[in-house]
């Protein structure tokens, strides 16, 4: 490939343009779902506490159930049809929401299913986008293509939310859900349009042999143990962090809902600088220096975290939030990027799927840990373990091959 077309903005190229479009207008519509299903049980089927909170755990669960089967199998086969026909079974789904409740036929048990669906089909799609990507763009251009992923998805969470709260106030929530079903259409026929490059498919053995195989290749490659940890330590502090938020600024400090959205977009716009600078921070420093300067820089801003309170501190704690989140917009970009340049292509899947299954892991042991602490200690309790762990996280890099990586 000449130096020209290596310039050339990724964009320009129709295949990545068209993968960036659909994901694009995909995750808006997952957004506006991820504030509309909520309200809809709330408001339509008077659902409780419990009830709401398994609705949003069914998602993380589907992940936990079927990760590392479905890196398998997309290793088998063709990534591209099965976006796309992942698209249409969570188009369907959701579609079945307002046909229901039109219908006057819905409930929690079909919404329930809907997460599950939805979930799974999320699972699949990102771990088969992932796979995809090296392919399309080359494997010296992956930290600009997700530069681009990463900053678009952290762009669609902020403008997503904060549409889904007008959505659903003008429209109702499911002319919400609605509006997210035709998006995954929308995304299908964008991905039509999307090459499939040739790649070599996995051997048909049986699955589970390619699971350990998988899993055998991640763990024996320091590199990824690293970044692996690492991500655990994030994943595991954010919700430590964020969880008990509505309880601390709306139960205890009295502060009204809005200032709890305004402190949450604050980490969409921190993750969004982190993503577009990413590309030139590891260019400067290479990525193994990148990840664990920029870690060491911010990370210890979460100690500021715990002491959110009125006035002063609730600046302080959100200048920190927006810290952190930036490290985490840096991160994602340089290290998944590095976790499909050293993955083999028939590897992709596999890596991912692991990866994502422990990470996920990780998020799902934060909320249930922070929902034990509050309970026990307090709410600040949680927030101070979770502050800790974010500001020792990037000591798993600086003691691995990792921290010198080009």
């Amino acid at each position: 490939m000449s130096a020209t077309v290596m310039e050339e903005p990724l964009l320009r190229f129709r295949g990545f343009r068209n993968l960036f479009v659909a994901g694009a207008v995909s995750q808006l519509g997952s957004q506006i779902s991820y504030v509309a299903l909520p309200l809809l049980a709330v408001t339509v089927l008077g659902a409780g506490a419990g009830e709401v909170g398994l609705l949003a755990a069914l998602g993380t669960l589907t992940v936990l159930v079927l990760g590392l089967p479905a890196g398998a199998w997309v290793d088998r086969v063709r990534r591209r049809p099965v976006m796309i026909a992942t698209d249409l079974l969570r188009a369907g789904a959701l579609l079945s929401v307002p046909v229901a409740w039109w219908g006057g036929w819905l409930s929690m048990g079909q919404l329930y299913a809907v997460a599950v669906l939805v979930g799974a089909g999320t699972l699949v799609f990102d771990v088969a986008s992932m796979a995809l990507v090296p392919g399309l763009v080359g494997r010296e251009r992956l930290t600009s293509a997700n530069s681009l992923l990463v900053g678009m998805g952290a762009g669609m969470d902020i403008a997503g939310r904060s549409m889904a709260g007008v959505l659903v106030q003008v429209a109702g929530a499911p002319v919400a859900v609605l509006a997210d079903a035709l998006s995954y259409l929308w995304s299908a026929a964008w991905l039509r349009r999307v090459p499939e490059p040739p790649t070599t498919l996995e051997r048909r053995e049986p699955i589970g042999r390619q699971i350990s195989a998988g899993v055998r290749f991640l763990f024996h490659d320091r590199v990824l143990v690293a970044a692996l940890v690492q991500g655990t330590m994030a994943n595991l502090a954010f919700p430590l962090c964020s969880v008990l938020l509505p309880v601390l600024l709306v139960g205890e400090l009295g502060y009204p809902e809005w200032v709890l959205g305004a402190y949450l977009a604050v980490g969409g716009l921190g993750a969004l600088a982190g993503s577009s600078f990413a590309h030139l921070i590891g260019r400067r420093l290479g990525t193994g220096r990148a990840t664990w300067l920029v870690s060491l820089a911010t990370a210890p801003a979460s100690l500021a975290i715990p002491f959110l309170d009125r006035g002063p501190w609730l600046w302080a704690a959100a200048a920190a939030w927006f810290v952190v989140a930036f490290r985490t917009g840096v991160n994602n970009v340089l290290l998944v990027s590095l976790r499909q340049r050293v993955t083999p292509d028939a590897m992709l899947g596999r890596m991912t799927a692991t990866m994502r299954l422990l990470l996920m892991g990780a998020v799902g042991l934060g909320g249930l840990l922070a929902g034990a602490l509050g309970e026990i200690w307090g709410v600040r309790s949680a927030l101070w373990l979770g502050a800790l762990i974010m500001a020792a996280s990037w000591i798993p890099i600086l003691f691995s091959p990792l921290r010198r990586h080009p």
